[in-house]
């Protein structure tokens, strides 16, 4: 579980940080890394301690690394920064990250920014429903997108997309061989462009809308959800699907590209779409209410056919 103490003289931004729960310190007692040497004795002054504040005095992040890879496990590492920025680059270190930061702050926005950080790193869980296909209809040339993350998935997971933000279908990522085709465990074929995929902070995305550097959210076949950050998408034009599928009145549509790489998931494993029949059970994900420019709005009236 990461943490968030926030360094700060200003009264009223301690007032607001203690109001969110949160620790508040008005004077440093970090160790200062420089060199190997004050990482040595960072390691030498955590033995006993719960945790230990680090700091380094260009924001370095290669001491940083050492230190999580020689301390983790063994003492609560908390690195001092002075930005949300900074902090999301601590919690990424070496991929497992410090335990927490102490941001050296007086700005609200900045402990907010922070604070949301630290809610996209928390593990969770989405609840994924079995629905049956009831109709599949060839439809021709049109725009379809490959989202390529900087991330490398794994067999059962891939990315949420559909017509509606109210239903969308499981697509795993490329990662299962093809005589044809060579992996791609980076890549998603998610479909038209036109089509919703989830973002984190269950916020929406148009497909066409992707870009380099935006972030996206994983998803596997257990409901577990982790944010992805995007390389590239890729639109080009091919020939499209449209793919339909119902439980208890709730329908979930999709339109993907005809081709036998892009696979949906199932409750048993995945599925070819060009091998997909009526009757065949998917993977899906349903919410009720309406997006507007991404964000979920509950009771707004809107009709998406």
């Amino acid at each position: 579980m990461k943490e968030l103490i926030v360094k700060t003289d200003d009264e009223r931004i301690q007032k607001e940080a203690k109001g969110l729960g949160l620790e508040v310190v008005t004077k440093d007692d970090s160790v200062e890394v420089k060199d190997r040497q004050t990482e040595d004795d960072v390691v030498k002054l955590a033995v006993g301690k719960e945790r230990i504040v680090i700091s380094s005095p260009d924001w370095r992040i290669t001491p940083l690394e050492n230190l999580v890879s020689r301390l983790k496990g063994k003492v609560k590492l908390i690195a001092k920064v002075k930005s949300a920025e900074e902090a999301k680059v601590a919690f990424g270190a070496l991929e497992l990250g410090a335990d927490g930061v102490l941001l050296e702050t007086d700005d609200l926005n900045e402990i907010n920014k922070t604070l949301t950080i630290i809610e996209n790193l928390k593990e969770k869980k989405m609840q994924l429903i079995e629905t049956t296909v009831k109709n599949i209809r060839q439809l021709g040339l049109g725009a379809r997108s490959c989202i390529d993350t900087c991330s490398l998935m794994e067999k059962g997971e891939g990315m949420l997309v559909g017509c509606s933000s109210e239903g969308m279908l499981l697509v795993q990522a490329e990662v299962e061989e093809n005589p044809s085709v060579s992996p791609r465990p980076f890549r998603v074929n998610v479909g038209a462009v036109s089509l919703y995929v989830l973002a984190p902070n269950n916020k929406t995305k148009y497909v066409q809308e992707i870009k380099a550097g935006d972030e996206i959210l994983l998803v596997n076949t257990e409901g577990l959800t982790r944010p992805a950050f995007v390389g590239r998408s890729k639109i080009e034009i091919r020939p499209l699907m449209l793919i339909e599928a119902e439980t208890e009145g709730k329908v979930v549509k999709a339109i993907l590209q005809t081709a036998e790489t892009i696979k949906l998931l199932t409750p048993d494993g995945s599925k070819p779409v060009t091998e997909l029949k009526v009757g065949d059970k998917l993977l899906a994900y349903f919410q009720e209410g309406k997006r507007h420019f991404g964000t979920l709005v509950e009771d707004e009236y809107c009709v998406e056919k």
